[in-house]
């Protein structure tokens, strides 16, 4: 007996590790791409808010990859998806440094690379996780892998700082896209689909256009998907541009790539944290507490001098908030729709993160060629932020039992 429940416990940190390391390699990637916006500048001269264009169309589909992709790992299984998705998040990163268009960077960065990223992305990592865990260690669970894209920004983005100095930008960018093939064995692991991982009495979930129907009919998950437009917004505006403010403060280029690294190593500590606090309350105050936290924290940044120990320190403050919005809106779609169609619908929500990600890529680099400075964009996030920290209290989520909270705490 306890020989299996010793592989089942294994079994359950293996999928766990595969799942996390694959995003500590594909988020590492993809956020640590702002510090090569200021060479690619140089390299092109096509200008900021050109460039500012392909990283944020690459925003978008992104996004518009992730519903689509849960749905070919809910039918066809999650280990093809992702071997396919890590493939082209290489190439189009490889490359990169060979374009001199903005037709041939969108084409790189913003098809290729971010196509391959989201297919070897949340949704499907997430859903793959989530089908073999019991209800009671779900959020844990998410909060795990989480946290393992945090912490892939946490290690890669000083690597690629360094890498930029010791041999160049353009090899630096294409170190890292070899760097990501280290995430293939990980896709025979996260293998199977919605019915094999449910074992051989699971039932055959419904077709995603079903599921996807039934969803948008219901008004909490509308809420939840306007909430996280919002998180698009704030994290991919500090994601391309975060290096841009810290040069714009009057700091040396490295304190981007060590602002950039603590933004991710605060997200794994919030990520974990997020994945504790999901077991023991309900996810819609939670979300409402951490875009609060945002609002606050931007604000108390702007009127703050700006040395490199208030940049470091406003970095960790964001960090803790920065995807820790992703394990509660991942756990409220698997209450309201159960797992079977999680990828899918999990995935047309990031749709609409990735929507905000757009606007918070692109709109960074338009205000400040239009005015110098960031602080527009600023204002609009804590404008934002304060909406998203209201638009969640409508949603309809049940208060959790007395039994599952005591579950998870002796998780």
């Amino acid at each position: 007996m306890s020989d299996a429940k010793g592989v089942r416990r294994a079994a359950f940190w293996l999928v766990l590790l595969a799942a996390a390391g694959t995003f500590a390699l594909t988020m590492g990637t993809r956020q640590s791409m702002g510090l090569f916006l200021s060479s690619l500048n140089t390299s092109t001269g096509l200008g900021l808010g050109s460039i500012s264009l392909a990283f944020a169309f690459g925003q978008l589909w992104w996004g518009l990859t992730q519903p689509f992709a849960g749905a070919l790992a809910d039918k066809y299984g999650a280990g093809r998806v992702l071997a396919l998705g890590v493939v082209l998040l290489m190439i189009g990163t490889f490359i990169t440094p060979y374009m001199t268009t903005t037709l041939g960077l969108i084409f790189a960065i913003g098809v290729l690379a971010a196509g391959g990223s989201g297919m070897a992305g949340p949704a499907v990592l997430m859903s793959a996780s989530v089908r073999m865990i019991d209800p009671a260690r779900r959020g844990m669970a998410i909060g795990i892998v989480n946290a393992g894209g945090s912490f892939g920004q946490f290690a890669t983005a000083p690597l690629a700082a360094a890498l930029i100095v010791g041999i160049g930008w353009g090899n630096a960018m294409q170190a890292l896209a070899l760097m990501t093939l280290l995430c293939l064995p990980a896709a025979w692991v996260l293998r199977g689909n919605a019915v094999t991982m449910g074992g051989a009495t699971a039932q055959k979930p419904a077709g995603a256009g079903q599921a996807v129907r039934h969803a948008l009919r219901n008004p909490s998950y509308l809420l939840l998907g306007a909430g996280f437009f919002v998180c698009g917004f704030h994290v991919a505006f500090l994601a391309v541009h975060l290096p841009g403010v810290v040069a714009a403060c009057g700091l040396p280029p490295q304190w981007g790539g060590w602002a950039l690294a603590m933004l991710g190593l605060f997200n794994i500590i919030g990520s974990l944290g997020i994945g504790w606090a999901v077991g023991r309350w309900r996810s819609k105050s939670l979300l409402s507490l951490i875009y609060a936290a945002r609002a606050i924290a931007v604000l108390v940044f702007l009127f703050a001098p700006k040395s490199g120990t208030v940049v470091l320190v406003f970095a960790a403050v964001m960090g803790l908030t920065y995807l820790s919005t992703v394990p509660p809106t991942a756990g409220l779609v698997t209450k309201f729709f159960g797992p079977a169609n999680m990828a899918t619908l999990f995935g047309l929500v990031m749709l609409t993160h990735q929507v905000g990600a757009f606007f918070g890529s692109w709109l960074g680099g338009r205000v400040f060629d239009a005015t110098g400075s960031y602080d527009w964009v600023w204002y609009i996030d804590i404008v934002l932020a304060v909406g998203a920290a209201l638009v969640h209290l409508p949603i309809r989520e049940e208060r959790l039992p007395r039994s599952s909270v005591a579950a998870a705490a002796a998780a």
